[in-house]
């Protein structure tokens, strides 16, 4: 299958420390790729490159073909690519519905047409019944999924989704596995996905990138690289392969 995305030597550096170290890696159309590995490993700053939160020192970023390197953050997102944060933030003051119609407004012309987008995106992640109330009064899992809701309703070709299942009960986790799941099968979104909780990532990824000290280490199948002994010992741990 064809690369939608294609990430080639990244590389970043701030004050000297070397961030991000040559990473290259494609995410084919339709499929679902985590990126993994300890904190500090290089991660989310690889999401910040692709998204255009600061250019990358070295290398280049192509969506479908297209160079997004140097763009910024608005001009990512009307390119295709739609992204979270780690730490959740939505607009406390605003309702979950109005919330989600400021995303759907990146690419809709109207405030109405962009409400009718945002009730679509709400009913999908199941918040439909929580619209009218205040973002600030939702519990972590719903503001988790108010959170992918926003980025939804830009309706991206890329879904770049930063620790989403952080701080999750494995109920809730399992939850919102299903409806990634379901994004990205009855769909066709393709995700990028930095994640901690394992056992999500062997659910639902197509495969696997594994960063340590901005280095790539290891790119396959879920059950090659869980059984990488250098992923092994730099983040998964012994009791990985009990």
């Amino acid at each position: 299958m064809a690369a939608l995305l294609e990430v080639e030597g990244l590389s970043k550096c701030f004050r000297g420390l070397k961030a991000v170290s040559e990473v290259s890696f494609t995410v084919p159309e339709e499929r679902i790729l985590a990126l993994i590995g300890p904190n500090g490993a290089g991660k989310t700053t690889t999401f910040n490159l692709i998204a255009g939160v600061f250019p990358p020192d070295e290398g280049r970023v192509t969506l479908k073909g297209r160079n997004l390197t140097g763009l910024k953050p608005n001009q990512v997102c009307a390119a295709g690519i739609g992204r979270t944060f780690q730490i959740v933030k939505p607009f406390g003051q605003l309702t979950v519905e109005e919330n989600v119609v400021v995303g759907a407004l990146a690419r809709e012309r109207s405030v109405e047409t962009a409400r009718i987008q945002a009730r679509a995106v709400l009913e999908r992640l199941e918040l439909a019944d929580q619209a009218n109330r205040p973002a600030r009064s939702l519990t972590l899992p719903d503001r988790k999924r108010l959170e992918v809701a926003r980025a939804l309703a830009t309706r991206p070709t890329l879904l770049l989704l930063d620790e989403v299942l952080a701080g999750l009960r494995p109920t809730e986790v399992d939850r919102m596995v299903e409806v990634l799941r379901d994004l990205n099968r009855r769909e066709g979104l393709t995700i990028l996905m930095i994640e901690h909780v394992m056992r999500a990532v062997m659910a639902l990824s197509d495969r696997v990138v594994v960063l340590d000290h901005g280095e790539k280490i290891a790119d396959g199948v879920p059950a090659e690289v869980v059984a990488d002994p250098r992923v092994v010992e730099s983040y998964l741990g012994a009791e990985a392969l009990d």
